[in-house]
């Protein structure tokens, strides 16, 4: 994956919703690549609004980013997908992230790390607080994969996207993966 860095979004960003088995998708993409991803669960108000902040605006997808649709459709259905082709833009985004997400795209389907390896794959397991910032702060969940960094305990630990921890065990579920939930989690949708 090429991780692209620049100021803010000069060429613009361009955004399209999409439906998939687990609810409608929100994408969003620059010439450089996508850089923006919502998973299903606001409200339509709250959707839109978080979809196109930033002077975002509706758009045609290229055919890059009609593939990504795909793949995230099979994704939804259960499907392995790699997202290791898909170009990044990263514009905005603190270095310490970057650098953390980058680790993070190694992390393949139906695996998972916790906070605490990826600080150590940073340099110091004390930067597992920060770690968790930069998960939280993930413009890009499910292709920069951050449902895969569990807490130290095997627990799903925190999730920022909609549904919170929830989603983050039903994502994982799709991959086989069975983290420490409470029983009847699994069952909840996003």
């Amino acid at each position: 994956m090429a991780l692209s860095s620049r100021p803010a979004y000069p060429c613009g960003m361009e955004t399209t919703t999409f439906d998939t088995a687990l609810g409608r998708f929100g994408i969003g993409w620059t010439d450089k690549g996508l850089a923006r991803l919502l998973l299903p669960g606001d409200d339509d108000a709250v959707f839109l609004e978080r979809l196109n902040r930033g002077g975002a605006t509706p758009g045609d997808p290229s055919r890059d980013i009609t593939a990504l649709m795909d793949q995230i459709e099979d994704y939804a259905e259960g499907a392995e997908v790699s997202f290791a082709s898909v170009s990044l833009d990263l514009a905005g985004v603190p270095e310490f992230h970057r650098r953390a997400y980058s680790l993070l795209l190694s992390v393949g389907w139906g695996e998972t790390l916790t906070y605490g390896d990826l600080a150590r794959q940073l340099g110091d397991v004390g930067l597992s607080r920060a770690v968790g910032q930069a998960m939280a702060a993930n413009p890009i969940p499910l292709v920069i994969p951050c449902h895969r960094v569990l807490a130290s305990n095997g627990k799903p630990g925190g999730f920022s996207a909609p549904g919170g921890a929830a989603t983050k065990v039903r994502m994982l579920a799709l991959e086989g993966v069975e983290v420490g939930a409470p029983a009847g989690q699994l069952r909840f949708g996003f």
